[in-house]
């Protein structure tokens, strides 16, 4: 199990929450510690998380979840409501950058993401997560990169994949059932002349009394059903299909 998953299941959702989005960081600037601090956990990883409540009204949160040095465990540490976020700074929006700030209400934090790729993908959920559940008042992104303010986001990507697939499968299938339609139609047409070939067939008398032409038409009522036919009935108890049959 992955560290994103694990936190989902052992922070978000024994409090019935859905982790949106996670990034590992580390801070750009060293934290000051307070001079009377004495001791410590060790060494840790930092996550920042994007969260949403599964119970109505929904409410979004911002956690920071930290895993120490020789644990498998997580632990939540400050948390702060999608309503305090006041800034998103990504730093800079002419390259990828692993950097960004976040500036709430009561607090401002300077990280470094594992990679520019991930921190680009929590944006992106980010500022879709703001569009959907602030509807008054959001955050400023400024610094960051168009591809996450615009239509290219993993998101938009993502939905405008699923209705191509949706409609390339579609098309197909329409074609398709009109490739059906018309073979079916014109196996209709056929079959209706071989029946009237077969009922005219009949009216002239058997084979040996018609002589050669009527043999050579009988020929060719054999060929056309094989050629409109080819996997119905029996070929090898009888050339012809059970409607010649009945007619003869």
């Amino acid at each position: 199990m992955s560290a994103k998953s694990a936190i989902s299941k052992e922070i978000f959702a024994p409090l019935d929450e859905r982790m949106l989005g996670a990034v590992q960081v580390k801070r750009r600037t060293k934290k000051k510690i307070p001079f009377l601090a004495t001791g410590g956990q060790g060494e840790y990883l930092t996550y920042i998380c994007l969260s949403v409540t599964n119970k109505k009204p929904t409410q979004a949160s911002i956690t920071k979840v930290k895993q120490f040095e020789g644990s498998t465990s997580f632990v939540r540490r400050s948390q702060w409501m999608l309503e305090q976020l006041r800034q998103v700074n990504g730093i800079d929006p002419n390259r990828d950058s692993a950097e960004f700030d976040l500036l709430f209400e009561n607090a401002f934090d300077q990280w470094v993401a594992s990679t520019a790729s991930e921190k680009c993908t929590f944006f992106q959920i980010l500022h879709h997560t703001c569009q959907r559940y602030l509807p008054d008042r959001k955050p400023e992104f400024i610094n960051c990169q168009s591809k996450i303010m615009g239509g290219n986001s993993i998101l938009h990507s993502a939905a405008d994949s699923v209705t191509s697939a949706v409609q390339k499968a579609s098309q197909a299938l329409n074609e398709r059932g009109e490739r059906l339609g018309r073979a079916e139609e014109k196996t209709e047409d056929m079959k209706n002349s071989a029946q009237q070939f077969a009922e005219t067939a009949h009216k002239v008398g058997p084979a040996e009394d018609r002589g050669l032409p009527s043999v050579l038409s009988e020929l060719w009522l054999q060929e056309t059903y094989f050629c409109v036919f080819p996997m119905v009935g029996d070929t090898k108890s009888s050339p012809f299909p059970p409607f010649i049959q009945a007619a003869a």
